[in-house]
C-alpha cells in the first residue's frame, strides 16, 4: 500500500517582504509524497493500450493488457506473491526457508523478488529451451538455477518437474509453490486481473485472449468476467504441439506457454475456444507488434496476439477484444529478435541462393517415393538402420525420440551414416545387434531453410550432411552431392 507522508510546513522567510499574506496559507496546504512500502506493492493495475496499427484491418477494437509493466516484468508477479502469502499463512514456508520451483523464468523472477524482500533462498529448475537471458536474470536476483532437458516426458527423472520434486525433498525447509497445482494462482487473477480488465473496459469487453500455460491467468480472469457477463468469450492461445489444442506435448520453441499435461490450475470449462499457433506465427506476431507498436513483447505474447487477430477477423465494430501480453521481449533478444537465430531455425530467409533452393532442386531430381527424412529411434537395433539405408538408397538415417512428422529439432538425438556404420561393423560385426543409441554419431549440423548456400558449403566441409530446418522443424537432409548438383545446374555452359 502507498503511505502518504505529509511534509512539515516550511518556515516563513524573514525579511521585509514577509507578512501574513506570504505565509503557508498562500501556497499548497500540504505536500504529499507517494512512496510504496516495497516493490511488491507495485504489482498489478497494469494499463490497457490499443493495438491500432497491428489491428488496423479489423473492424473490432483490439487492446492489450500490458503485464510487462509489473515490477518483475511479467504477469507472473501476481500469483508469485499470492502463492507465497498463502504458504506463509498456512505455515508451509517458514523464515529462512527455500523456495523451489520449475519455471520458464517469469514465475521465477516474481518469486525471486518476494524472496529478496522476505529473506528466502531460491532454487529454480528450467528447461534447456529457455533463453540465456532468462537464466542469467534469475541468477542476478541471487537464485540458483538447474537446467534440464526438454525432450523427455514429465515422468522422466531428468524432466524439470521430477528434478524439482527431488530438490524439494532433499533441501531442508524447502517449499514448492507448484504453480500448476496451486489454487492461489487462478484465484489471484480472479481477484485482481479480471476486475482490472472489467473496470478498464467499463464492462464493454466481449472477448478475452490469453496464452495457456499453467492456465491460472485465463482461468481466473474468465471466472471473473463470466460472473459479470456470461456472454464474454474466452479464447486460449496455444502453441502447436501443446495438449490444450489437441497436441501430444511434443517440443516447440516458444517459451512460457503451452504444456505436455493438463494442470489442475486450468479449467477448460470456462474457455470457449482454443486457437493453435505455430512457432513461426508466434515469432512473426511478436516481431510485428514490436516493430509496429513499439511494444517489445515475448514469443508467448506473439502467440496471444496471433490468436487475437484470428478471432478478431470475424468480429464487428461493437466488439472489444482484450489480449493479455504476459511479458517483455527483453528476455528473448538472443532468440526471436536475433536474425541469425531466426534464420538458423528456418524462420527468416537471406538474399540469394539458400538451402530451400538446394532442397527444391534435390526434390525435382529425386524419386519422390523416397522420404525426405528417414527416422529411427534410439532403442532399435543398428541392423534395422542398415536395412533402411540399403532399401531406401540413402546414406544416413536420423535418430529421433519421435518418428512422426513434423519433427521438432529437440527430438533429434543423433545420426547414423553408411560409412560410419560400415567401419564399426567391420571391426565388430556384433555392432549391428546393439541399440542405435550405442553406435550413433552426433546430430548432423542444423541449418535454416533460408540460410545461404555458402553456409551449407562451410558445414559440409566437415560433416557428412546437414539437417535443414523450416520453422524449427527438420524437413530434409542435404549432402555434398546435393549442393554440387545444384551448383552445376546453375553454372553456365
Amino acid at each position: 500500500m502507498y503511505r502518504d507522508l505529509v511534509a512539515p510546513d516550511p518556515e516563513p522567510e524573514s525579511g521585509p517582504e514577509s507578512g501574513p499574506e506570504s505565509g503557508p496559507e498562500s501556497g499548497p496546504e500540504q505536500a504529499t509524497l507517494e512512496i510504496a512500502n516495497s516493490l511488491l506493492d507495485l504489482v498489478g493495475n497494469t494499463p490497457l493500450v490499443r493495438l491500432g496499427r497491428v489491428g488496423r484491418n479489423l473492424e473490432c477494437d483490439l487492446v492489450a493488457k500490458v503485464e510487462m509493466l509489473n515490477p518483475g516484468g511479467s504477469v507472473k508477479d501476481r500469483p508469485a506473491i499470492a502463492m507465497i502469502d498463502a504458504a506463509e499463512r498456512e505455515g508451509l514456508l517458514l523464515p529462512g526457508g527455500t523456495i523451489v520451483e520449475p519455471t520458464s523464468g517469469n514465475t521465477g523472477v516474481g518469486l525471486a523478488i518476494v524472496a529478496a524482500q522476505r529473506g528466502y533462498r531460491c532454487v529454480f529448475v528450467m528447461s534447456d529451451k529457455m533463453s540465456d537471458e532468462k537464466v542469467a536474470l534469475l541468477r542476478a536476483y541471487g537464485a540458483e538455477v538447474v537446467v534440464c532437458p526438454t525432450a523427455v516426458p514429465p515422468e522422466h527423472p531428468d524432466s524439470y518437474y521430477s528434478v524439482a520434486d527431488r530438490l524439494t525433498n532433499e533441501i531442508p525447509g524447502a517449499f514448492r509453490p507448484n504453480q500448476y497445482y496451486n489454487a492461489a494462482n487462478p484465484d489471484e487473477h480472479e481477484r485482481s486481473t479480471g476486475p482490472e480488465i472489467w473496470a478498464q473496459t467499463a464492462g464493454r469487453i466481449t472477448h478475452f485472449v490469453a496464452g495457456v500455460g499453467t492456465g491460472g491467468t485465463i482461468t481466473g480472469v474468465a471466472r471473473y468476467l463470466k460472473a459479470h457477463n456470461p456472454d464474454v468469450q474466452i479464447i486460449g492461445a496455444d502453441p502447436e504441439g501443446s495438449v490444450f489444442s489437441g497436441g501430444t506435448g511434443r517440443p516447440y520453441l516458444v517459451e512460457g506457454v503451452g504444456e505436455d499435461f493438463w494442470p489442475p490450475t486450468y479449467d477448460p470449462t470456462v474457455v470457449d475456444r482454443t486457437v493453435m499457433v505455430s512457432d513461426a506465427e508466434s515469432f512473426a506476431a511478436a516481431r510485428r507488434v514490436t516493430h509496429e507498436e513499439g511494444l517489445l513483447i515475448g514469443g508467448s505474447g506473439g502467440t496471444a496476439v496471433h490468436a487475437a487477430l484470428v478471432v478478431g477477423a470475424d468480429l464487428g465494430p461493437d466488439d472489444l477484444v482484450v489480449v493479455l501480453l504476459p511479458d517483455s521481449g527483453r528476455g528473448y533478444i538472443s532468440k526471436i529478435f536475433n536474425d541469425e537465430w531466426m534464420m538458423r531455425f528456418g524462420f527468416l530467409r537471406a538474399d540469394g541462393p539458400v538451402a530451400a533452393d538446394v532442397l527444391a532442386a534435390k526434390h525435382g531430381a529425386a524419386d519422390r517415393s523416397m522420404p525426405d527424412l528417414v527416422l529411427i529411434t534410439p532403442d532399435e537395433p543398428a541392423r534395422r538402420a542398415f536395412g533402411l539405408m540399403r532399401d531406401l538408397g540413402v546414406s544416413q538415417v536420423i535418430v529421433s525420440v519421435a518418428t512422426e512428422l513434423p519433427l521438432a529439432a529437440k527430438e533429434v538425438s543423433g545420426t547414423l551414416t553408411e560409412l560410419q556404420l560400415m567401419d564399426k561393423a567391420f571391426h565388430d560385426p556384433a555392432v549391428l545387434d546393439r541399440p542405435v543409441r550405442d553406435v550413433m554419431e552426433p546430430t548432423l549440423p542444423m541449418v535454416g531453410i533460408g540460410e545461404p548456400v555458402t553456409v551449407l558449403v562451410e558445414y559440409l566441409d566437415r560433416a557428412a550432411g546437414v539437417l535443414v530446418l523450416d520453422g524449427g522443424h527438420p524437413i530434409g537432409v542435404l549432402t555434398t552431392q546435393d549442393v554440387l548438383s545444384f551448383l552445376a545446374e546453375r553454372s553456365p555452359g
